[in-house]
Order: structure tokens, then C-alpha cells, then sequence
């Protein structure tokens, strides 16, 4: 075995079958082909990210990967979060919903596992955390798990009146009310629509809002896998969403829309067309995403059919003592969210990025 102050400088662990390694720029279409075949690996699992944490959010990244018998066996990737409102953290991963370890053996696992301990103690964070999709046995019972979000996976069926079919009566009317109202839907190439839906759907939620150029990276690092589909009336958009591919899955992830939309119907229309789109893609799972328990999109996941599956994210403590509690649901934050939708929409986009960057 050789000892960690030995090693190259991509090296974090070695063994005499296991070396955990930090990818490198020349990588990422070698942990792509891993990744594009790891049953557990998710769309936020992919190289890409790397480059979205260090030139979108100024975050250094650490995307871990285990080698064994020269192929690699295991990825993990993390960022560190470092804001003097929240604290440091070492995240796998802001800003994604689903992350921790994909693939390998358990030997593999508790390798990676072992290395971002190593690495979040010499980092200084306060804690470290995966955000798991599905729950994993821990290595130990210093992992800590605070219920707060769900997801909503289902099937999608080939025929297009078929998934129409399996959502319940009530939204299904919702759904043929938009489609009668004379709705239409398109493939949009640019930010212009989609932007400004988004910047004010979210700003009416008193939330910070991304950058624009966060979602021109996204575009440009995942390419067709990036995709923004957009609601109209007339020739007035009336909502807007970007979505993800992945494999045989469509993850739409961020969406809005205007005042006009919930009387219209235009965002339920919009995540029909969505599904309808994906599975004439040859899609077979929409991923409608995370949702906090107990708010209006837990809810509005619901009453289109889909069962809220925990996420089992998990925090381990290295220098903090109490998890952070940074989430809006913290009565602490409601006074700043009452404020913040009371900023004009010119001013919260200005100073949103450089606030949502800090909360990951």
C-alpha cells in the first residue's frame, strides 16, 4: 500500500486493487462512459457538472473517481460550498437533487467514502453530504438524516393517450381545459422567453434567482441534453421549462411561468407536453424532481398521480455541531422572503446570483 503523502497529486487512496483519483480536464469522457452505464448513476452524476461548480458558481470541485484493475469502478462527486451567511460545506452535489456514490463493490464504496472524509477534514467544512436517491447502508452511524424532500419518478408509456389516461380525473380536466384554450407548445433555442418566466415565477415565491448565464452554461456544456420547452397563447408565451435528458429519463427542472398561466392552465399544460414530447422521444421515466414535504408543489406532484418517494440525503458533522437548517421552511428566513418579493424584479435579479450561489 503506498502512504497518502506519496501520491501524485490526482491521487487521494490507493490500494493494492483500489486507487481514488480526482478527475482531470482530459476525464470527463472516460467517467461519462462510466456513468452512462451505472444503473445507479443520475443525470447530476455526469463530468459535465464539474465544469458548471468551477466557471457558473466559483466553486471548487472534487469529483472523486475509484479506479480498480484500470477501469473505473466508482465515481463521487462533491463541491465546496463556502459562504459566510451558511457556512462551509462539502456537497454532493449543490444545486442537483440527487448525488453520493454511484456504482462499485462495497470495497470500492467504503474507498470513496473514506476519501471525501479525508478530504472534507482537511477542507475545514462544517459538514458533508449525499444526496442520495435511494437509501444506502452508511459505513457507520455518524451519518445523520433529516427528512425534508420527496421525489416523484413514474413510467411513461409509449402511447401518448395512455400517459394522458394515467393522470387522476381531476388534473386530467385541467390538462384537456388548457389543450381546448388553444395552448400550443415549442422547442425554444435561446433564454429569451424562458428567462423571463423564470426570474419572476420564482422572484413571486420570494426565492433568489439563478443567473442568466447558469443556464446558458447548462445549454452549452449538456448540449441536446438541455433542452427548453415553451408554452403559448397566441403568440404570447405564457410558460416555460428547462429540461434534462438522460438515457431513457426527462427531468423537467426549472420552470415558470406568468400571472396568465395559472388561469390559463399553461403550466399544467406545459408538463403534459413535456411528457408527451419525451415519450414520443423514446423517453420511458419523467423525473418531475424533488419537492419539500408539505408545501404546494408536494401537493401539485401528487394530484398528477405520482407517489413521493423519500430522499434519504445524509449529513455527516466534521466541525459543525447541529446540521445548518438552510432551507425556506425555517421560520427564521420568512421575514427575508416576505422582503425579497418585495424588491422590484430589475434589483432580485440583480443581486439573486450572488446570493443563491452561497445556498447550493
Amino acid at each position: 500500500m503506498m502512504h497518502e503523502a506519496s501520491l501524485p497529486p490526482d491521487t487521494l487512496q490507493c490500494s493494492a486493487a483500489i486507487a481514488v483519483r480526482s478527475l482531470q480536464g482530459h476525464e470527463h469522457a472516460r467517467w461519462d462512459a462510466f456513468v452512462d452505464t451505472c444503473p445507479d448513476a443520475t443525470f447530476f452524476h455526469r463530468a459535465g457538472w464539474h465544469t458548471i461548480m468551477q466557471q457558473g458558481f466559483r466553486h471548487d470541485s472534487h469529483f472523486l473517481y475509484a479506479e480498480q484493475h484500470g477501469r473505473i469502478a466508482g465515481v463521487l462527486p462533491l463541491a465546496h460550498l463556502r459562504s459566510r451567511l451558511f457556512g462551509s460545506s462539502l456537497v454532493s452535489l449543490p444545486f442537483c437533487v440527487y448525488g453520493g456514490i454511484a456504482g462499485g463493490s462495497a470495497a470500492v464504496r467504503l474507498a470513496l467514502d473514506g476519501a471525501a472524509l479525508a478530504l472534507a477534514r482537511r477542507l475545514g467544512v462544517g459538514h458533508l453530504e449525499y444526496r442520495w436517491r435511494e437509501v444506502e447502508q452508511q459505513p457507520d452511524t455518524a451519518w445523520l438524516h433529516k427528512p425534508l424532500y420527496a421525489t416523484f419518478r413514474r413510467a411513461l408509456h409509449p402511447e401518448a393517450e395512455q400517459n394522458l389516461l394515467a393522470i387522476p380525473r381531476k388534473q386530467r380536466a385541467v390538462v384537456r381545459k388548457a389543450m381546448a384554450g388553444g395552448l400550443h407548445s415549442a422547442i425554444d433555442y435561446d433564454l429569451e422567453r424562458f428567462y423571463p418566466l423564470y426570474a419572476s415565477s420564482v422572484h413571486r415565491l420570494g426565492t433568489p434567482v439563478f443567473a442568466r448565464r447558469h443556464f446558458a452554461l447548462l445549454r452549452t456544456v449538456f448540449g441536446g441534453d438541455c433542452e427548453i420547452l415553451t408554452v403559448y397563447h397566441g403568440q404570447q408565451a405564457q410558460a416555460s421549462v428547462l429540461l434534462f435528458y438522460f438515457r431513457d429519463e426527462v427531468l423537467p427542472y426549472y420552470g415558470g411561468g406568468s400571472v396568465l398561466a395559472r388561469r390559463t392552465g399553461a403550466n399544467d399544460f406545459m408538463y403534459w407536453e413535456a411528457m408527451r414530447r419525451a415519450s414520443a422521444r423514446g423517453c420511458r421515466l419523467f423525473d418531475f424532481g424533488r419537492s419539500k414535504l408539505g408545501t404546494g408543489a408536494y401537493d401539485f406532484k401528487k394530484n398528477w398521480g405520482f407517489t413521493p418517494q423519500p430522499l434519504p440525503y445524509a449529513c455527516r458533522l466534521v466541525r459543525a455541531k447541529a446540521l445548518p437548517e438552510v432551507n425556506p421552511l425555517n421560520p427564521k428566513y420568512a421575514l427575508f422572503i416576505r422582503a425579497w418579493r418585495r424588491l422590484p424584479l430589475p434589483l432580485a435579479n440583480l443581486l439573486g446570483p450572488h446570493i443563491v450561489r452561497q445556498l447550493g
